[in-house]
């Protein structure tokens, strides 16, 4: 649901609440008073168009699935509205005074703040909108709120996993250090077995050389 459109909805309700308010009563002031409520009576109608001309242009710019269900409730609210202009315009009729006053006697009303049924049934399901949109704001509210925490959750996560990362990263570092040090060692240990080999091997040849050598010369005294 678009918060652009709930809030113009808040307001259209508000709005016709009052309109119907202002007209009810509106027949029987006098002549001087009724003028001047009627002229803001015509300009709340004003307005309550130009509200439902941004809602239908918000609604129609939303994904079609919440479009269609905005678009059904904004039929609800012309057709509310063009009840409200003809009932002000009865209203506002020549004999609209002498019928409302007719009407009065014979109904025995003597309240000039009287509310029609369908003016209350009007005001009613105006309230109840103004209610739903509140508590769909305080749902979007809410929501947000979760998706924020979980959002924070999700990167304190992904931090501690980088974290481990780096550490086992430091770690396999480490064991590649100790590895080429070993090997280090290693071919260090090779060399030397090596070279003590050929030391052995020239002691062991110089040794049977000379045991050769003593050979010879005792045979060849004999």
């Amino acid at each position: 649901m678009s918060e652009v459109f709930e809030g113009y909805e808040r307001q259209y309700c508000e709005l016709s609440a009052n309109l119907s308010r202002k007209s009810n009563s509106a027949a029987l002031l006098p002549d001087h008073e009724k003028k001047q409520r009627f002229s803001e009576i015509k300009v709340g109608l004003d307005d309550a168009d130009a509200l439902i001309r941004k809602m239908d242009l918000e609604a129609r710019s939303l994904q079609p699935s919440v479009k269609a269900v905005l678009l059904a409730k904004l039929r609800e609210y012309k057709s509310d509205l063009n009840k409200l202009k003809r009932e002000i315009k009865r209203i506002t009729s020549p004999d609209a005074n002498q019928a409302a006053r007719e009407e009065l006697l014979e109904s025995g009303m003597a309240d000039v703040h009287a509310v029609s049924s369908d003016q209350r049934e009007r005001m009613t399901m105006s309230v109840e909108r103004l209610n739903q949109s509140s508590d769909r704001i305080t749902e979007s509210r809410r929501t947000i709120l979760e998706t924020e925490e979980l959002g924070v959750s999700i990167l304190q996560d992904l931090h501690q996993q980088r974290e481990t990362l780096l550490h086992s990263h430091q770690k396999l570092h480490g064991v590649d250090d100790a590895i080429d040090k070993s090997k280090r060692v290693l071919t260090a240990m090779s060399r030397r077995m090596t070279k003590h080999k050929w030391i052995i091997g020239s002691v062991i040849g110089a040794l049977i050389v000379a045991i050769l050598f003593i050979l010879y010369f005792k045979f060849s005294h004999h």
